[in-house]
């Protein structure tokens, strides 16, 4: 009978020992970067480095289920302001698999290279992206932004 005691007091020690280890191990290992979520920023190059784009509501907030008028500011990588570019909007939210729901529209240029954007409704919370396709004399090239609700 002494010796079951022995072996039952021997292996509780071993799995004691084991889940040390393990606990040890676990708390040291590296831990691996966690994905931090769609770039939110307002500025930012566009893909090629053609331009450096700033996308902000006019109006300083966000609004779900409002029409909103936006500003798109846009200047060269030495800083000019772009003037009288064309630039198509396109976008949607990438985790339902779904454009916008209107057309937004450059409407109206403001000068120094400000463009006033109307017609753009996030109609539920989520993960919005926004592509600005823009051509200009100083070439073609396009900038995403997120935007989260």
């Amino acid at each position: 009978m002494v010796s079951i005691w022995r072996y039952l007091l021997a292996g509780l020690g071993l799995a004691a020992l084991l889940v040390g280890i393990l606990a040890v191990v676990y708390l040291t290992a590296p831990r691996s970067a966690q994905p931090a979520g769609p770039d939110v920023s307002r500025t930012k190059k566009s893909e090629n480095g053609l331009y450096m784009a700033s996308f902000v509501p006019e109006r300083g907030v966000v609004r779900q289920g409002e029409l909103e008028s936006w500003l798109l500011t846009l200047k060269t990588k030495t800083g000019a302001s772009v003037e009288r570019a064309a630039i198509a909007i396109s976008g949607g939210m990438p985790q339902h698999n779904h454009g916008l729901p209107t057309s937004p529209q450059v409407t109206d240029y403001l000068g120094e290279g400000r463009y006033r954007i109307e017609g753009l409704k996030f109609t539920m919370s989520g993960w919005w992206q926004l592509r600005f396709a823009i051509s200009s004399g100083a070439g073609s090239d396009t900038v995403l932004f997120n935007v989260v609700l």
